[in-house]
């Protein structure tokens, strides 16, 4: 079955870096365009980045264009979301994502908070 595991949260102070991760298993990863979303409390689920399944080809919300950047490592069946410059408005928690025919799977979350 699908699996999504994310990794690398957690609390950093404004304008740090931090670089979560999602380790997939149970479908053929570099056939998916694969995505991070993120919830903060009170918000509704928000995409937040997005590659093509051969990477290379990246989306991103305008809240993060220039600061963040999503790449994936098909041999390893790795996503990744390296953040830079962060700011507490990106304190949500950060899920990995993928559609596969009609249904979309989610891991099960990475908490991030920027807060000094």
């Amino acid at each position: 079955q699908v699996q999504l595991v994310e990794s690398g949260g957690g609390l950093v102070q404004p304008g740090g870096s931090l670089r979560v991760s999602c380790v997939a298993s149970g479908f053929t990863f570099s056939s998916y365009t694969m995505n991070w979303y993120r919830q903060a409390p009170g918000k509704e689920r928000e995409l937040v980045a997005a590659t093509a399944p051969a990477g290379g080809n990246a989306n991103y919300a305008d809240s993060v264009k220039g600061r963040f950047t999503i790449s994936r490592d098909n041999a390893k069946k790795v996503l990744y979301l390296q953040m830079n410059s962060l700011k507490p408005e990106d304190t949500a928690v950060y899920y990995c994502s993928v559609q596969i025919g009609f249904r979309r799977h989610w891991g099960q979350g990475t908490q991030v908070t920027v807060s000094s």
